[in-house]
């Protein structure tokens, strides 16, 4: 009788419980942290039932108030003319390619704010352009 050795294996590695664990962390991670951002006008914003953003990189800021003040990157404009609000806006964006835009207006603006703030940003070329709101209470 003719015995042969048993071929030995290799040990393999398994890395799938790993991945799993490091994908649990950064998912614990991302929603624990929490992404609250202040404005310089008290403003009652609109809500909504969307799932909040991630900070990008130094948005520019347009804060529109119930009584149609606009306040661009902390600079207040009392009812400004679209061109007021082009320059002031240019002035912030300075040598950033396409900013990202964000629009924190009022519950109680004026339409027609909103619209001005986002067809200024559109005409200067600008495509990253979002509505702030908050979270609507689960009442």
């Amino acid at each position: 009788m003719k015995l042969s050795p048993n071929k030995l294996e290799e040990p393999d590695v398994n890395l799938t419980p790993m991945i799993d664990v490091v994908f649990l962390l950064l998912l614990f991670f991302m929603v624990s942290t929490s992404f609250i951002r202040e404005s310089s006008l008290k403003v009652d914003l609109p809500e909504a039932t969307g799932l909040a953003l991630a900070e990008q990189d130094s948005p520019i800021d347009i804060i529109i108030n119930a009584e149609g003040q606009f306040t661009v990157n902390g600079v207040t404009l009392i009812n400004p003319s679209t061109a007021q609000l082009s320059a002031h806006l240019e002035q912030a964006v300075g040598e950033i390619e396409d900013p990202h835009v964000i629009i924190s207006a009022d519950a109680n603006a004026e339409y027609q704010n909103i619209v001005t703030a986002m067809d200024t940003a559109q005409q200067l070329g600008y495509t990253r352009l979002t509505l702030a709101t908050r979270q609507k209470s689960k009442e």
